[in-house]
């Protein structure tokens, strides 16, 4: 009865009346679904940036670090590649057989001849490894100089000490004098190259 009662309550309203109460009504309507639609598509608008903010920062340090990475890429080519050259003055093995090909090849450039060659044994000293082999050279002598400058060329250290030299064979006419560059010479040397030392290896005592 009481529905038909409010009813016929507004049945009784004039048409100004019934205006401003639909006026009203809707505006009630209007501000329920504001606060109920509007507000739950702010809270995902809200999600939403928050989200992205999220992502922003996590892009961020990904980016970050994919450069460190990088870095440490680089720095890790370049200490290989400096210890490659490293070991190319100081290698950790005699490496008798390239020592002897690296000799013997600036021998042939040189026009020298290496008639002999013999490892000798290896020195101990505080921070490396002598490695010596005593050579026998027989050539001219700005052969011999060439020989000994482009020993001195090469990647791996080698020094070239205790030079003795023999004038063996001058190829100038009898009762004239020698050219210089008709004049051979016998040159025995100790060349030295160098190696890393070991764990537990001591400096020799007593030698050089």
């Amino acid at each position: 009865m009481a529905p038909r009662t409010q009813v016929g309550s507004l049945a009784k309203l004039s048409l100004p009346a019934k205006i401003v109460f639909g006026t009203i009504l809707v505006g009630v309507v209007a501000a329920l679904y504001f606060v109920v639609f509007f507000t739950d598509i702010d809270g995902q608008i809200g999600q939403a940036h928050a989200k992205e903010a999220t992502l922003k920062g996590d892009l961020q340090k990904a980016e970050e670090t994919k450069v460190a990475y990088q870095k440490d890429v680089e720095d890790r080519a370049r200490r290989q590649q400096i210890e490659r050259e490293q070991k190319k003055v100081l290698p950790d093995e005699a490496e008798t057989p390239s020592f002897l090909s690296s000799v013997q090849g600036v021998a042939t450039i040189s026009g020298v001849s290496l008639t002999s060659y013999k490892p000798e044994d290896e020195i101990v000293d505080e921070y490396y490894v002598r490695v010596p082999m005593s050579l026998e050279l027989v050539g001219r002598f700005h052969q011999i100089a060439r020989f000994f400058y482009g020993v001195g060329q090469l990647d791996r250290v080698i020094n070239i000490e205790d030079i003795e030299i023999v004038v063996t064979e001058k190829a100038g006419a009898k009762g004239k004098e020698a050219d210089s560059d008709d004049v051979f010479l016998k040159v025995n040397c100790m060349a030295t190259a160098f190696r890393a030392k070991k764990d537990g290896e001591t400096a020799s005592k007593g030698k050089r």
